[in-house]
């Protein structure tokens, strides 16, 4: 696994190159879109050099991509995107990110989870309802990663921003566990839905409510080590690495939600010390160069390796038919999740409420966490026809949201 991602490491570094000297795109984008490339190039080259092809299939199968995002780097993604996140200004949109990040989610998950259902029977799929689900869980939730990575390239409203950017830090941790609920109810058919019901009910409480209580004592004695160790710049940035690999660990073995946990610690951190502060002390500034050079590079693997990972994958007319369709039945979704939970809200944003709702559908963007959520349903009856699926809604998410999204600001401000 280390030699793998040592290689996929390289490649991303020579992408970013690439990205950077001629296409000029958003990072993320122009990796994704370079990766495609090379995996294209790698089967047209398939019948001359078959072992240059079954390099790169060794490469992503021995990268391990769900245990590499879910174990590696998830935890250092989700401290970063959150560290440099102002509380003071989250909680001026507190109701709105608590309530897409939620019920938003549980919403979008039972309206995606229904009409996959219903769509499947059409193509002959067949879902049985509980797979249909579990896409809707998985699928929901927008990516942090690739929301707050194109974010970068864009121009919002400072509102606006602290929406997308809040629902996405923590509507990742509420998919897992819901997907982790669902997920229970496989082998539980026949058992009482009681039992059911409160086996899930516990493990959200465990995971959700766990978790962030962990990440609050954890985020407050990084501070305290950290606020301790400023004479030292090396140090402090050891301890907030310290913080986030071992805290995340930690998170498994207690039974709570990583993720989460990862965001509130990385919040507590970044406000605490003020990270975000011009004239910081050293080691603040060293602190803050460090998470954002790790940002960079993490984010560049990870879609490196969602894009290198598309030529393992069996792609048939009808499976491709249908993961369009679930494109647009994943964006009607979640319009309606967003309208309904928005209708809610007291509007303070500078666009009118219909554009805002525009811009949060259109920059819901669904990432690795979405396709590591997939992979894990591999060993399972209907797993292949989910993954698949879920990377035609994500490479849609990525390529054709992420590129649009820009331009969709700029009408909406003109």
């Amino acid at each position: 696994m280390l030699q793998s991602f040592a290689i996929i490491f390289g490649i991303s570094a020579l992408f970013s190159f690439i990205n950077n000297k001629w296409l000029k795109l958003p990072t993320t984008i122009g990796l994704m879109v370079l990766s495609l490339v090379a995996v294209g190039l790698i089967y047209l080259l398939k019948p001359l050099y078959p072992n240059l092809f079954l390099f790169f299939c060794t490469l992503v199968l021995d990268a391990d991509f769900e245990h590499l995002l879910f174990d590696v780097l998830l935890s250092f993604l989700l401290f970063a995107g959150a560290i440099h996140i102002n509380i003071s200004d989250l909680k001026k949109e507190r109701w709105s990110v608590f309530l897409f990040a939620t019920l938003g989610t549980l919403i979008s998950t039972a309206l995606v989870g229904g009409l996959i259902y219903g769509a499947s029977k059409l193509f002959g799929l067949d879902f049985p309802f509980i797979y249909a689900l579990l896409f809707g869980a998985l699928i929901s939730p927008t990516d942090p990663i690739a929301v707050l990575a194109i974010l970068k390239n864009t121009t919002v409203s400072k509102s606006l921003q602290l929406k997308i950017e809040g629902e996405s830090l923590f509507n990742d941790g509420i998919g897992v566990v819901v997907f982790s609920g669902l997920l229970l109810l496989l082998p539980m058919s026949g058992v009482d839905d009681s039992h059911v019901a409160s086996e899930i009910g516990l493990l959200f409480v465990e995971e959700a409510i766990g978790g962030l209580l962990y990440g609050l004592a954890l985020g407050f004695i990084g501070y305290l080590l950290i606020k301790n160790s400023c004479s030292n710049p090396q140090l402090t940035v050891i301890i907030s690495l310290a913080v986030c690999m071992t805290g995340y660990s930690l998170a498994s073995l207690i039974h709570v939600s990583g993720p989460l946990a990862m965001v509130i610690a990385g919040l507590v951190i970044g406000n605490k010390l003020n990270i975000n502060q011009k004239e910081a002390p050293e080691s603040i500034h060293l602190l803050n160069e460090i998470w954002e050079v790790l940002d960079e590079v993490l984010n560049g693997v990870l879609f490196v390796l969602i894009g290198l990972a598309l030529h393992l994958l069996d792609f048939d007319t009808t499976t491709i038919i249908f993961g369009l369709l679930a494109v647009l039945i994943v964006l009607g979704s979640r319009f309606f999740s967003v309208f309904s939970m928005y209708s809610l809200l007291k509007h303070k944003d500078d666009m009118s409420p219909m554009s805002t709702i525009k811009v949060l559908t259109w920059g819901g963007l669904r990432g690795g966490i979405s396709i590591a959520l997939a992979l894990s349903l591999g060993n399972y009856e209907y797993g292949n026809h989910i993954i698949v699926i879920t990377y035609i809604v994500v490479l849609f998410s990525i390529l054709v949201q992420g590129l649009s999204i820009g331009k969709l600001l700029k009408w909406i401000y003109k």
